[in-house]
């Protein structure tokens, strides 16, 4: 969310602030790492113009309702309402929490025709920005005037939303990079065809809507560089994350930690990973956290990191892929952090919400898909893991305030925006813009490459 005043660039200031909320969705690569970010964007509502009410109260009269054109369409005065909703837009997506929450990918973020002819769009950085094209968009000779323009600053284009090639289609084709394809909507049969001829033409191709490891396997197949969905969180897709010998010792770290261990309890159970001591090492030495000295002994690692942290680091570390990939890029583990800390940051809004219920918040988020690593029955690993009855409960029947604040999160993942509204009505003093500001600055805090600070090394297989 972003709080935006609006100006006008004809030199006149609109006093008027509008709201624009933005969620991101994550864009994988063909290794099935972060290349990318959809910003999805719930515009803000402007209230009506005088000109726009005595519209609708002449429709409503049954009256005349031809009126002259409104002083914002003359040259030289104020912008339209559309022009009005596209600059809020700009100037949020320019905002550090966006830009925080990109974690420094590309975005992709769809683009209006009002937006796209107004020079408020200069604003957003060429080479941050991929700008989405919609199907409904008009391809007449002053767009595509537009859009040579805007090619010509570096700008690049992805063709939105295809099922079937048409006359858009075609008149946007040259002027695109990218060519997003919904791939459970488009027939199947076409989809080889399509895949193979714009493959030839030297587009990059996106398969949207990918919530299933058989359409990631489909669209792979057929030669796909980039996926949009969430296949990667689902239980099915656990064969390509091994519960590896580390993440049993993870496991097995983590229901240790559940029952307060001592300094010598948890020593004696690090010791049976020589890889866990390695990282726990380097952790307690790179944060700074051994202040004055350097850490040399397992014992001071434990003491100079804490339980709390050690246990953060434990959590987050179960969903690690296992190749040495950089966490900022690991689809997987970026979503239960992301996850996490939403949910953490959600429950210190509410009423009456102390430093256990920020914890059990936590815990909640992070624990949400663990299936997605281990496989099998959510429930079953959750009593394997010692987790408290309202948690559970919040993760498997969506129960209790911890239930709606994961139900807002998963909505926010899916931009389902009346969805969230609807669950602010029931978990008040949160509002939608607030759902949509918590959810960026838990990307960013997850997505910051170097972690030691918080307590986060990776664990290789």
């Amino acid at each position: 969310m972003t709080t935006i005043a609006i100006e006008t660039w004809g030199g006149a200031t609109d006093e008027t602030s509008l709201t624009a909320s933005f969620a991101r969705q994550p864009i994988l690569n063909r290794d099935g790492m972060l290349c990318g970010y959809e910003i999805k964007v719930c515009p803000p509502e402007l209230p009506l113009t005088p000109g726009e009410e005595a519209d609708q109260r002449g429709s409503h009269s049954g009256g005349d309702t031809h009126l002259d054109p409104h002083p914002d369409a003359l040259p030289g005065r104020a912008p339209t309402p559309p022009q009005r909703v596209a600059r809020a837009i700009v100037r949020g997506l320019v905002q550090n929490d966006v830009r925080g929450a990109l974690t420094g990918h590309p975005a992709y973020v769809a683009v209006s025709r009002d937006l796209l002819l107004d020079d408020a769009i200069l604003r957003l950085p060429a080479e941050r920005f991929m700008l989405e094209l919609p199907p409904s968009l008009e391809a007449d000779d002053e767009l595509i005037a537009r859009l040579v323009y805007l090619h010509g600053r570096r700008y690049r284009f992805v063709l939105d939303d295809v099922t079937q090639p048409n006359e858009t289609f075609a008149k946007l084709l040259p002027y695109a990079e990218v060519v997003k394809i919904a791939i459970t909507r488009a027939p199947r049969a076409l989809l080889p065809k399509l895949a193979s001829v714009l493959k030839s033409a030297g587009k990059l191709l996106l398969a949207s809507g990918v919530d299933a490891q058989a359409d990631f396997d489909m669209a792979h197949g057929l030669g796909f560089d980039r996926f949009q969905g969430y296949y990667f969180a689902r239980a099915q897709s656990s064969a390509t994350r091994r519960v590896s010998t580390p993440r049993h010792a993870l496991l097995n770290l983590l229901q240790l930690l559940a029952g307060d261990p001592t300094v010598a309890q948890l020593e004696a159970e690090l010791k049976l990973s020589p890889v866990l001591v390695m990282h726990l090492m380097k952790l307690a030495n790179s944060s700074g956290l051994a202040v004055g000295h350097r850490v040399t002994t397992l014992r001071d690692a434990i003491n100079a990191t804490g339980t709390d942290r050690i246990a953060r680091w434990t959590q987050l570390l179960l969903y690690a892929d296992g190749r040495k990939v950089a966490l900022e890029d690991d689809p997987l583990l970026q979503l239960a952090a992301s996850r996490a800390r939403f949910m953490e940051l959600a429950i210190e809004r509410m009423p009456e919400a102390g430093r256990d219920e920020a914890d059990a918040a936590f815990l909640t988020g992070v624990f949400s898909f663990v299936d997605a690593v281990f496989g099998g029955s959510l429930e079953k690993t959750l009593n394997i893991l010692t987790l408290s009855r309202p948690i559970q409960a919040a993760i498997l029947h969506r129960e209790g305030t911890l239930g709606l604040l994961l139900s807002a999160v998963e909505a926010l993942e899916c931009a389902a925006w009346e969805r969230i509204a609807t669950l602010c009505e029931r978990l008040q003093p949160l509002t939608v813009d607030d759902i949509a500001q918590m959810g960026l600055a838990a990307g960013a805090w997850a997505g910051v490459a170097d972690r030691s600070a918080q307590g986060l090394e990776r664990i290789e297989d």
